[in-house]
């Protein structure tokens, strides 16, 4: 029986929740004893569907979204929605309308975004799923910071419909969870995880692309390294950060077209800093856009052609542990993890240690299209060798 009186004070301290459904209950099926919370960008039946956007604040969903409908029917209690970052574009959860989300590991600290509030509520025992949103590594950024497990499927494994799409040939809904099984037990229900193909090799990304890495995030990436025994080495043919800026200047314009019409009839209802952002795209000149595309195209290829030969990519989730809400947020954020959005492929975060304040750090393994089981196959092995779960100081159980 849930005890809305305690998970509603349990989430003040987080403000991981946006807004409870206490009508929620549990059914039958193979998910009848998990509770779960929904990205605010994916529709919820009676809730709001804000996608962390004031101008929707009172838009209420006339129906669920495939995702959480197949949840529900198979036994899920779905019992509210979580806070994220407006439009789903940005890297801390601080949104000004709905608030900042705190890191149950470190209050101050960011749960990393845009789906903050989806690792927060999880890592805190808010819940034992949820869904967040991934477009350049969303779900796997805050899944990183917050020291839970985060997979992005292939592209299109899971449907978009009831979605409050950033970039559609990018984003992915994708399950968090505290353990493989529970994150497991709902993929299959959220897609068919097909027959699982073995990856028996893993490579590497040659200097990890040169990108600034904290040193925990390279002490615990090479502990990873040998227990996969990953040794070989590949290149890219841009670097990093031109590839993942090449992906924000299409999310950039995705999402002007989008929410042009607000920008114009309800101003107030979007932030300044968002509008900011939003510019970027429409203001790309027309070779400009067409060098972007060609960059993402060729990188695709790229990395589909190495997962094809050797099986699966390890690199780090993110280049950093989580950091203050006062502080910047690192450009890099999604260096590593926009390379599954562009090139398509399922790709999972695992909690890989901690660094010297005790806050965590992960690792990201990315493998073919359509091979989700053999991903989690080869992920319960290592987090067995890993062991590197561990609960946050902040953290409440039904």
């Amino acid at each position: 029986m849930i005890q809305w009186d305690d998970l509603e004070t349990a989430n003040a301290a987080l403000n991981a929740f946006v807004d409870f459904d206490e009508d929620a209950q549990f059914g039958e099926g193979p998910l009848d004893d998990m509770t779960i919370g929904i990205k605010a960008n994916i529709a919820v039946e009676g809730l709001p569907w804000t996608g962390g956007i004031e101008a929707y604040r009172t838009r209420i969903a006339s129906k669920d979204a495939d995702a959480v409908a197949r949840l529900r029917a198979a036994g899920a209690a779905i019992i509210g929605t979580v806070n994220m970052e407006e439009a789903a574009l940005g890297a801390k959860t601080d949104n000004p309308f709905f608030g900042a989300t705190q890191n149950p590991h470190q209050i101050g600290y960011t749960p990393g975004g845009s789906s903050g509030g989806s690792a927060a509520a999880v890592a805190a025992g808010l819940c034992d799923v949820t869904l967040g949103t991934d477009t350049m590594g969303s779900v796997r950024i805050p899944a990183s910071y917050c020291g839970i497990y985060g997979l992005k499927p292939t592209h299109g494994a899971i449907s978009q419909d009831g979605l409050e799409i950033a970039e559609a040939t990018l984003d992915s809904i994708g399950p968090m969870a505290r353990s493989l099984e529970a994150l497991e037990a709902c993929s299959r229900v959220l897609m068919p995880l097909g027959k699982e193909q073995v990856i028996d090799n893993i490579i590497l990304l040659e200097n990890l692309g040169d990108v600034q890495c904290e040193a925990a995030v390279l002490e615990n990436y090479a502990n990873t390294c040998q227990a996969l025994n990953a040794v070989d080495n590949f290149s890219l043919p841009y670097p990093l950060t031109r590839i993942r800026y090449a992906g924000f200047i299409l999310t950039s314009l995705a999402l002007s077209e989008t929410l042009g019409a607000l920008i114009e009839t309800k101003p107030e209802g979007l932030s300044d800093s968002l509008k900011f952002l939003l510019s970027f795209g429409p203001q790309r000149s027309p070779s400009d856009l067409a060098e972007d595309r060609k960059i993402l195209a060729e990188v695709s290829d790229v990395v589909n052609a190495v997962v094809a030969k050797h099986g699966a990519i390890l690199m780090p989730t993110a280049p950093q542990a989580a950091f203050s809400h006062a502080d910047k947020a690192p450009a890099n954020q999604a260096d590593f993890t926009c390379l599954a959005n562009i090139a398509g492929l399922p790709a999972i975060s695992i909690p890989a240690g901690r660094n010297a304040e005790g806050l965590p750090v992960g690792v990201q393994i990315i493998s073919a299209a359509g091979n989700e089981a053999g991903l989690l196959k080869l992920t319960k092995k290592l987090d067995g060798q890993l062991s590197a779960y561990h609960q946050p100081p902040l953290f409440y159980r039904q």
